[in-house]
């Protein structure tokens, strides 16, 4: 099951497919250089020095018969032409949000739903940023209250798992709405 992460400029991408991948994630980060001075906006992230050029890749094996690999996309503007190929058989989405930088989230947001791509908000908890209720989150996004918005560290193994899971269960929740069938997945609990 190919799994997105996306979400905006440094909001913890590659931190969070790095905590949960089984193996050693493929990562594009590159030293960010004068070029993107000027582009990149690092109010909120002056001490970000690197960031992905084209995507993040993780794989978790639930059993033999099931295996997430994830997908991490780059969060600036300009590397959005990648989007398409890298969702290409996506079955779901994380939008990892940074609350200092929430409008960062709106074009994960609006490409998802644009997609029909089923996708979680999951609001990265950093240390020192004001903690916000997730209905407040909810509303700055415009997201629906059927949408799931959770809480996740993306430097915590448990709490990416835990996220993954929100989704998981989104994505079947809608294909058996969607069938009319009882679709279900014994794997959950290998990955608990």
């Amino acid at each position: 099951m190919k799994i997105m992460v996306s979400g905006g400029f440094g909001a913890g991408k590659t931190t969070l497919v790095g905590v949960i991948s089984e193996i050693d994630p493929l990562s594009t980060e590159a030293v960010m250089t004068e070029v993107s001075v000027g582009v990149d906006d690092l109010n909120g992230l002056e001490g970000k020095h690197t960031t992905t050029v084209a995507l993040d890749f993780g794989r978790i094996t639930l059993d033999d018969s099931l295996v997430l690999y994830l997908f991490g996309t780059p969060g600036q503007d300009r590397f959005a032409f990648l989007w398409d190929d890298l969702a290409d058989g996506a079955l779901g989405a994380v939008v990892l949000v940074d609350v200092r930088r929430v409008e960062d989230s709106f074009p994960s947001v609006d490409y998802f739903e644009e997609h029909g791509i089923p996708f979680i908000v999951a609001v990265n908890q950093f240390e020192g940023a004001h903690q916000f209720d997730l209905d407040e989150v909810r509303e700055a996004l415009g997201v629906g209250a059927g949408m799931p918005v959770v809480n996740c560290d993306a430097r915590s193994r448990q709490s990416v798992k835990n996220a993954l899971l929100t989704l998981i269960e989104l994505v079947l929740a809608r294909r058996r709405a969607a069938t009319g069938t009882g679709v279900t997945v014994g794997h959950a609990s290998v990955f608990r």
